[in-house]
C-alpha cells in the first residue's frame, strides 16, 4: 500500500499514535534477547519510530513502499538532527544488507493479505539478520478484524480536515477494507477530495508461529497491546518476538 495521498496529512492523523509504546516494548524485549546495534525497519512510514531509534544510537535502515511517505521522513529526520538510510523497496523482495534486528510495527505486515506473501517476508527478514538477531512486529488480532473494524464507519470533522472512513469486512478471509475520503481545506476555503483504499487481513496466531518457525526462526514468543502477557480472545494488537539461531 503505498499511501499516495495520506502520506501529507498522515502526521496529522496518527498525532494520537502512541509510538513510545512500540519503542518501549521493543528496547524491554532486546534487553532479553540481546541489544541490537544496526536495524531495519519495514513499513517504517515517515519514520516515527525509525529517527526516535536513531536518536538513541542504532544504527537505522528504514524501508517503505511510498516514496511519498519517505520524502516526509528525510524531511523529519533533517529536523531532528539525525541520520536514517532510506530505502524505497517492497518487503517481499527484502535486499539489503544484514542487520542485528528488524522491526515492522503499526500492524504494516498486516498489509500482507496472501499467506505466500506472509511467508516469503518471513524468509526474507530471517536472510537479513545477523545470526542471533531477532525480529519484532505487530500485527491486527482476527478480533480486531472481525469485531471492532467490521463493517464501522469512522468520521472525522475538524475546520481544515474531515474524513469518511469505513470498513467493508469478509469474515471468510477475515480481511478488510479500509475506504477513506479526505476532505483538505484549500487556501481559496474550498475542500478538496482525496480517496484511498487499504486492504489489511489477519491471521491466527499459532499460523503465524509456524511460519516463522518454517522461516527458520526459534524462541518465538507472542504477546498482546504492549504487554508481556498472552493474547486473550478479545486482544486487539498481537507482538510477535523470533531469533534467528546462531550459528
Amino acid at each position: 500500500m503505498s499511501y499516495a495521498h495520506l502520506a501529507a496529512i498522515y502526521d496529522r492523523l496518527m498525532a494520537d499514535i502512541p509510538y513510545e509504546k512500540w519503542l518501549a516494548w521493543a528496547e524491554q524485549t532486546w534487553q532479553k534477547l540481546g541489544k541490537p546495534t544496526s536495524v531495519i525497519d519495514l513499513g517504517c512510514g515517515t519514520g516515527s519510530i525509525a529517527i526516535p531509534l536513531a536518536k538513541r544510537g542504532y544504527r537505522v535502515t528504514g524501508v517503505d513502499l511510498s516514496a511519498e511517505m519517505l520524502s516526509i521522513a528525510y524531511a523529519k529526520m533533517r529536523s531532528a538532527q539525525t541520520e536514517v538510510t532510506w530505502v524505497e523497496q517492497d518487503m517481499r523482495r527484502l535486499e539489503l544488507p544484514p542487520a542485528d534486528a528488524v522491526i515492522s510495527f503499526c500492524d504494516s505486515l498486516s498489509y500482507l493479505t496472501e499467506e505466500a506473501d506472509v511467508q516469503e517476508t518471513f524468509r526474507r527478514v530471517y536472510a537479513h539478520l545477523q545470526p542471533g538477531g531477532t525480529f519484532l512486529f505487530d500485527v491486527h488480532s482476527p478480533y480486531k478484524i472481525l469485531h471492532v473494524f467490521s463493517d464501522h464507519t469512522f468520521t472525522l470533522l475538524e475546520e481544515d480536515i474531515a474524513y469518511i472512513w469505513e470498513c467493508f469486512c469478509d469474515p471468510l478471509r477475515c480481511e478488510v477494507e479500509h475506504q477513506l475520503a479526505f476532505f483538505l481545506k484549500q487556501p481559496n476555503g474550498l475542500y478538496r477530495r482525496v480517496e484511498e483504499s487499504h486492504l489489511q487481513r489477519a491471521y491466527q496466531p499459532m499460523l503465524t508461529a509456524k511460519w516463522l518457525r518454517e522461516a527458520g526462526f526459534v524462541d518465538i514468543a507472542i504477546t498482546a497491546d504492549f504487554t508481556d502477557q498472552p493474547p486473550h480472545e478479545k486482544s486487539e494488537r498481537l507482538f510477535f518476538a523470533a531469533r534467528r539461531p546462531r550459528d
